[in-house]
């Protein structure tokens, strides 16, 4: 849908703009041998993950996946495990999808830029490529190409050579990149395409049924809001003998020490019966005791 379309530029956006940002102040390629290749990955490939983690982390189906639970009274056929493993698979893909949009945006910029790539292997280029000094060892070499990413660190008659590397390596790095994007557009324009194919539902059909998940959950938030502070609002009034909001109170009621310690403390979700918990030391309370004690008066007057 249109949300989708926009959160996934947005996060494309903001992972370019912090793309930007992280390689002008952080990075500064080492220039030598054996730590690049390491420093250059780390900074192209732990980012993408950390974002992959939280792309993850940050979507709703996530967690319903994990915490969903089939019910004790339904009994799992086959057709009933088949219809589950295709649904957990259709999920599982929509939440990699949205997952992926920051770490591909992340890696493709990186490779465009090329700054990354170019630390990373360039004590790794063919000897064809090196003009000048053909007859250093081998590990000299490596020690030479791999201050080229550095130019103070280069001889001015190496100049040239580094020049023609670091060319050379940006192509490949930007090639790289522009082939990442096209690889994803078309996957990403191929899995619509057979999502739509094999749907059961028309093109008009689909967006009611969208609108109607989307009507859904806003309802069912706006309900669980609601519920639930209605439901709190029966406990704080058990407790305080009013509750915020309430006009020309009479009376008050003054918890006891004792009140106070039970509902302190750290809250744990407690488990009553099979079917209900306890939701808070509140909540506990207030199933548990009846509302005695003691009630003070409040004049209408101050």
């Amino acid at each position: 849908g249109k949300e989708v379309v926009i959160a996934n530029a947005i996060i494309a956006i903001l992972t370019i703009g912090g793309q930007q940002l992280f390689s002008f102040f952080t990075f500064s390629c080492p220039c030598h041998v054996g730590q690049n290749l390491i420093y250059g990955l780390a900074f192209l490939g732990v980012p993408a993950l950390i974002l992959l983690i939280v792309g993850y982390a940050l979507n709703n189906q996530t967690w319903r996946l994990v915490m969903g639970k089939r019910s004790h009274f339904e009994r799992e056929t086959s057709s009933n495990w088949l219809l589950k493993c295709k649904l957990v698979c259709f999920v599982l893909c929509s939440i990699t999808g949205r997952a992926l949009v920051a770490p591909v945006t992340w890696l493709a910029v990186t490779l465009i830029n090329g700054s990354y790539y170019i630390c990373a292997v360039s004590e790794y280029v063919p000897v064809d490529y090196y003009g000048a000094a053909p007859n250093v060892t081998a590990s000299e070499r490596s020690r030479i190409l791999a201050t080229f990413p550095c130019r103070q660190l280069v001889p001015p008659e190496l100049t040239r050579a580094r020049d023609e590397v670091i060319l050379l390596l940006r192509y490949q790095s930007q090639v790289a990149g522009w082939l990442l994007i096209a690889v994803v557009v078309i996957t990403v324009f191929l899995s619509y395409c057979l999502a739509s194919c094999f749907s059961p539902l028309s093109f008009l059909h689909f967006r009611y049924w969208n609108s109607y998940v989307h009507n859904e959950q806003e309802l069912f938030d706006e309900a669980t809001e609601q519920h639930s502070r209605l439901y709190a609002m029966q406990n704080v009034r058990k407790f305080f003998g009013f509750v915020p909001g309430s006009e020309n109170v009479k009376e008050i009621r003054i918890p006891s020490l004792r009140e106070w310690q039970a509902i302190s403390g750290l809250a744990f979700l407690k488990r009553v019966d099979k079917e209900h918990y306890d939701y808070s030391l509140l909540h506990d309370w207030a199933l548990k005791e009846r509302a005695s004690g003691k009630y003070l008066r409040i004049d209408e007057d101050p």
